[in-house]
């Protein structure tokens, strides 16, 4: 690399550029209620994705800046032609310190062995549901066993730190708690809940479908004793978005509380889109194209300045932001969705 700015980038409110999620796709094989609900969807380009080698090369540029995480995404980044390739690229340029992927689980069983192989280090697993019935109305799917085998496969492979991913929705699979957690322990893997959040895709979101962290901990403290917040705290730069806390028995469990108790001020990670588009926060209405310079002959200099000199400007606050509207819907509707594809989190990559 031509360039060595590393740990130099940080924006305005001192946030270090530490964590990159890269979208491989837009495309997704189920359909959740809180990302894809609709029938229809305006898909990017094919000719518009980045190829393996400009992520690679755009890794490098970012790594540059003091960037030490990479999380593979979607849509489901599985659906990917030969994601092993990309992993295997990640993995021997000696970049990044941790190369994790979030996945829907659906395919994942095919695929865990090889991608331990190549270099993977961790895996996150979506996982919204135990029941077979719930998880077909969630997600128009019947491969709820798939998902399950997923989780044994990762775990057989030798995966560590391996974690399950649960949206929480009043009404719909707040009853299954306990039940998660009691999974999650059974196959020694870490469950993340997530309060139900207003981005992108979206549509069916309200402030009353949100179960808050709050009234998490409250039902899991009544079923099975204190939850007692771990050690790691939100004034940790390097710490993951979930806060962690500890069961009586050992169990240790996570809540992301975006939606109640946003942690912006904090926020080290930023997105690339499949097309090579960069939001430097979930909720950005905008991002800074890549791709064009890319492909227009720019040097790995001139990406590195677009990129610390954005990140140097960056002020962005949205879940903080959303959390202060005094009448608080849904962030885009459908129309808006259609007529930019890269508002949707299935896109952006969650």
């Amino acid at each position: 690399m031509p360039i060595d700015l590393r740990n130099n980038a940080a924006d305005r409110l001192g946030r270090p550029l530490r964590s990159l999620r890269i979208s491989v796709t837009d495309r997704c094989n189920i359909r959740c209620r809180y990302c894809m609900p609709e029938q229809e969807y305006v898909w990017l380009p094919r000719q518009s994705i980045l190829t393996y080698e400009e992520n690679l090369r755009l890794v490098g540029i970012f790594a540059s800046l003091g960037m030490t995480r990479v999380r593979i995404t979607g849509g489901e980044p599985l659906l990917r032609h030969d994601l092993s390739s990309l992993v295997r690229l990640l993995s021997r340029s000696g970049y990044v310190e941790d190369i994790a992927l979030t996945t829907n689980g659906v395919l994942l069983a095919r695929y865990a062995d090889e991608l331990k192989q190549v270099g993977l280090s961790r895996v996150t697993i979506s996982l919204d549901t135990l029941q077979p019935g719930r998880f077909r109305e969630f997600t128009r799917s019947d491969r709820h066993a798939d998902v399950l085998a997923g989780i044994d496969v990762v775990q057989a492979a030798g995966f560590q730190s391996t974690k399950i991913n649960s949206v929480v929705i009043r009404g719909t699979n707040d009853d299954e708690l306990i039940d998660l957690l009691e999974f999650g322990r059974a196959k020694q893997v870490e469950v993340r809940f997530i309060e139900y959040m207003d981005v992108g895709g979206a549509t069916r979101w309200s402030l009353d479908q949100v179960m808050s962290k709050k009234e998490m901990l409250q039902v899991i403290g009544a079923r099975l004793g204190r939850p007692v917040p771990l050690a790691q705290g939100r004034g940790n730069p390097e710490r993951a978005p979930a806060e962690r806390f500890s069961l009586p028995d050992g169990t240790k469990f996570g809540i992301i509380a975006s939606t109640t108790e946003p942690f912006c001020r904090t926020c080290d990670r930023s997105r690339l889109t499949a097309d090579g588009t960069w939001f430097l926060c979930l909720y950005a209405r905008s991002g800074v194209d890549l791709r064009g310079p890319i492909r227009a002959g720019a040097t790995d200099a001139d990406l590195a300045a677009l990129i610390a000199d954005s990140w140097a400007d960056r002020v962005d606050r949205g879940a903080e932001q959303r959390l202060s509207e005094p009448k608080r819907g849904i962030l885009y509707q459908v129309q808006g969705l259609r007529e930019d594809p890269h508002r949707e989190m299935h896109t952006r990559g969650g």
